[in-house]
């Protein structure tokens, strides 16, 4: 029987002896060597049964070894636990189980990891021995054994926590009701490490709540308080963190003890431990998140607001210290990089709106003060302002090198609360960017950084003010101000100022037009000087830039000073070079705002563009011969870029469509197996529609096909933006193609028709998507569609009044005049909702269109007599009704 097995000592010291190589770090011999030889061993059937053996028995080896031994067993477990032979499976539990007990405390922790592996695989019922031997460790007194169990019971609680909430055949109760009442026990014990983790258990459940819980909670609660001044640090942590969820998930738990709660966490928000205050300030926002009443905290605020701002300071070991002593000449290393995403082209209403990144990735106690300051602004609104102002105020007036740090956290403070507080702050804004100003030329450059960020929080307000001559002013000293900070010699304030400038950026628009000259020699000096982490954001600026003044740009002096650098730094990139991401998403800003200006820069990025994807898709099938490996980021960038010339050149494009594979590139990216490389392939089809469709038409039929695809998967939520993209482009095909579309539009119609019959968990933009579609197939196609009019009419009208006005939703309503013209009978039934639709146009903007739908509604008057008009006419809001009236109806 499989107990009986026992190790080869030839096998026993081979292995031992590979895994001392592999982790000793002297060890001269070659690891991926030693890897190969660890595969090869892997091959035979009991390589398993020796690896436990070494982390259970082989006592005489170092711990490191049987660790090494354990960690192996582990991975290989998870990757073929299945293949394993029963009798060999067996084995493993069997020796595991002891080792929970194991004299050191590695040996113990590594056989609780195997163990949550296996039943993470099989569940607790493929394992009876398991609880039983759990629960002899609780209830021995054992130190070690009770420890080991609870640290096997601590990783089965975080990775599967279901599993003992579940009934288990042949047990009268649910794992997680035996072991509770055991949890709570150890709650009292006298070592740290057990109260630790039997805490850290019972706050798996706090998110599924199982009925033990739910039943024990008050004996739950009567620990926490216990183990609220608990000497250990890690124990305090868990406490704020148990009060932290409970706010988020069952507050009504709490609101008996609300009181003491918010007491306690004020407390501890002091905690010496950085931790422990860090868990406990995240509760401010989720109880303000959780939307419970405000007047619980309001008579705390005195006390939470200045202990907020004074953990808003620099801590002393804060990196952000460190980095900020970087100056600009120190070349970016690899990790300084951040991966950066590219979001994929939309069309619709709903394009996602980016929040501000914060400047330094890491999450610290001083960011999640500022986090709760903002929340709580937006809660209380100017309330909070008696209170925190005049200490805003004594920490900005501190004077001396040593107070910096105050001085920062106060401006710091000031941004936090830019939006929540503005009404209260507006009568004093003025002053408020006046003192912000000079801030911006401090000596220390975190708080040179600091009102960068501050100032843009304020920029919407600045923006607004240029109207009067002393608004004009203050906007001019802060676009100076932000632009002197994007020179900076310091890499952090280089950064903000450039995101600041940014959101700045986007507020003004057009007020930036005049300025143009002074904008573009500072931010082509900073392309010229900024290390690689940095330039991606002057890339952004000039982006957001482009975004803003759109055609203004478009004039011989700016492009003199925009263009010789970033085609220098184009041609000096490699197509598999990933600095080539932001300047792709740069030159389709630039396009898109320069129009038909861009058109002397257009041949060589559109050849870039195509010559970009083609390289990508021979590296997906064979990354050898192409030199580079495979990144779908490549393409989609390429193809939002072409995007982005489409737009900007309009039928200019044709030209370069036409002498080029375009199209068939093109159609590989609609069918690729990535969904955000369809994305953006389905709006670069829909811009080409736009322009020059006759080039897309010897495949017509394939990217119908394609698109077609997206709408009827059974994934739709999941890409719902492709699919978003493909309607869109179906529709632009339609109305351009006419007639050609019509052997598919019955397998549109019946797509477009689900997805407006249950709208309830797809996006808004896919919805009006949708509706535009349908309509502009039934005004090309009226005579295929009409005669299925009655099945959607009622959901289609219904999508149809959300939209607004726009020459898309003309269309979409020439396709009900036709639909109506070709079939009044199919659309009697749903009159009311049609009425509804009509009189959701604030006004036709097209003659003709009017006078049809003029047309539409005469017709059913006429047909519906004896009074059966006025029924219907009666159904309707008074509103609806006083719309109509415009169509003498």
């Amino acid at each position: 029987m499989a107990a009986t097995w026992q190790p080869q000592e030839e096998g026993f010291k081979e292995i031992c002896g590979l895994l001392e190589n592999q982790i000793s770090p002297s060890s001269t011999a070659d690891k991926s060597q030693i890897w190969q030889q660890l595969q090869h061993y892997s091959q035979f059937p009991d390589f398993n049964n020796y690896l436990v053996f070494i982390l259970a028995r082989a006592e005489g080896k170092s711990v490191e070894i049987r660790q090494a031994a354990g960690l192996l067993l582990k991975n290989n477990l998870r990757t073929a636990f299945q293949s394993v032979a029963p009798a060999h499976k067996q084995f493993i539990k069997l020796e595991l189980l002891p080792s929970l007990g194991a004299a050191d405390r590695h040996i113990r922790s590594t056989a609780g990891t195997i163990i949550s592996v296996i039943v993470q695989i099989e569940g607790i019922s493929g394992w009876p021995e398991l609880l039983q031997a759990l629960v002899t460790c609780l209830d021995s007194n054992d130190p070690n054994h009770m420890e080991g169990a609870m640290d096997a019971l601590s990783k089965i609680c975080e990775d599967i926590p279901q599993v003992l909430d579940s009934d288990v055949p042949g047990l009268p109760d649910r794992p997680i009701n035996i072991f509770l009442p055991r949890f709570y026990h150890f709650f009292q014990s006298t070592h740290s490490s057990l109260r630790k983790l039997a805490l850290g258990c019972v706050n798996q459940y706090i998110m599924l709540m199982p009925a033990a819980l739910y039943a024990s909670m008050s004996q739950y609660l009567q620990g926490l308080f216990v183990l609220a001044n608990d000497p250990t640090a890690e124990v305090r942590k868990l406490v704020c963190a148990a009060f932290v969820q409970l706010i988020e998930v069952r507050p009504s738990f709490l609101e008996p003890h609300l009181r003491d709660v918010i007491e306690y966490v004020l407390q501890v928000n002091k905690d010496g431990d950085e931790e422990v205050a860090l868990e406990a300030c995240e509760f401010w926002s989720a109880y303000c998140d959780a939307q419970l009443p405000p007047d619980n905290l309001r008579e705390f605020l005195p006390r939470l607001i200045p202990m907020l701002l004074s953990n808003m300071a620099y801590a002393e070991d804060d990196e952000a210290l460190v980095d900020a002593e970087e100056e600009e000449s120190l070349p970016d290393r690899d990790q300084d990089l951040k991966p950066r995403f590219h979001s994929s082209r939309i069309h619709g209403s709903e394009s996602a709106d980016d929040d501000d990144d914060d400047i330094v990735n890491v999450w610290n106690l001083r960011k999640c003060s500022a986090a709760a300051l903002d929340i709580l602004s937006n809660v209380f609104g100017d309330e909070i302002l008696p209170t925190l102002l005049p200490v805003v105020q004594g920490k900005l007036s501190a004077t001396g090198d040593e107070a910096w740090k105050d001085r920062e956290a106060a401006v710091l403070a000031l941004g936090a609360i830019a939006e929540g507080c503005i009404s209260g702050l507006y009568p004093h804004l003025p002053q408020i960017v006046e003192f912000l100003i000079p801030l911006l030329d401090d000596n220390f450059p975190l708080i040179r950084s600091i009102s960068c960020w501050t100032i843009s929080r304020f920029s919407k307000y600045i923006v607004q003010e240029i109207g009067n001559q002393k608004g004009y002013e203050q906007f001019d000293k802060v676009l100076l101000g932000l632009l002197r900070r994007i020179l900076d010699t310091n890499k952090r304030v280089q950064e903000a100022a450039c995101s600041a400038f940014a959101t700045l950026e986007e507020e003004a628009a057009e007020e930036l037009a005049p300025r143009l000259d002074v904008i573009l020699q500072h931010l082509m000096c900073a392309f010229g000087k900024y290390q690689r982490r940095n330039l991606r954001i002057v890339y952004d600026a000039i982006g957001t830039l482009a975004d803003a003044v759109g055609a203004e740009l478009n004039q011989p002096s700016y492009l003199e000073i925009l263009m010789p650098p970033l085609i220098g730094k184009w041609q000096q990139l490699a197509n598999s070079d990933k600095d080539i991401f932001p300047l792709l998403e740069c030159f389709t800003s630039i396009a898109q705002a320069l129009g038909p200006g861009f058109s002397q820069f257009a041949e060589p990025v559109f050849q870039r563009c195509l010559n970009i994807i083609q390289s990508q898709q021979l590296a997906k099938v064979d990354p050898v011969s192409a030199g580079v490996p495979y990144d779908k980021e490549f393409v989609v960038c390429s193809l939002d870029l072409l995007s982005g010339l489409a737009e900007g050149l309009g039928s200019g494009i044709e030209s370069l469509v036409s002498q080029s594979s375009l199209r068939d590139l093109l159609l590989q990216c609609c069918m690729d197996d990535a969904s955000d490389v369809r994305q953006s392939a389905f709006a670069l089809l829909g811009d080409l529609a736009r322009v020059c469709a006759v080039h897309l038409s010897p495949r017509l039929a394939e990217f119908l096909d394609a698109a077609a695809k997206q709408l009827s998967t059974p994934k739709l939520k999941e890409t719902v933006s492709v699919a978003n993209n493909a309607c869109w482009a179906i529709g632009e095909l339609a109305v351009k193609v006419r007639q050609e579309i019509s052997p598919i539009v019955m397998t549109l119609i019946s797509s477009l028709v689900s997805i407006l019959q249950h709208p309830e968990d797809l996006n808004k933009s896919l919805i009006e998507n949708s509706a535009i579609t349908l309509g502009r197939l039934a005004w090309v196609c009226p005579e295929i569609v009409s005669p299925h009019m009655e099945h959607f009419m009622q959901s289609w009208c219904i999508a149809l009044s959300t939209i607004r006005d726009d020459i898309e939703k003309e269309d979409a309503f020439r396709g009900l005049c036709a639909m109506v013209r070709a079939n009044p009978s199919g659309g009697l039934s749903s009159l009311v909702f049609m009425c509804k639709a009509i009189a959701s146009w604030h006004e036709i903007r097209s003659e003709e269109l009017h006078n049809e739908v003029c047309q539409v509604l005469h017709g059913y008057k006429q047909m519906l007599r004896n009074g059966a008009w006025d029924q219907y006419m009666s159904a309707l809001e008074p509103p609806v009704k006083e719309k109509l009236s415009k169509y003498q109806v």
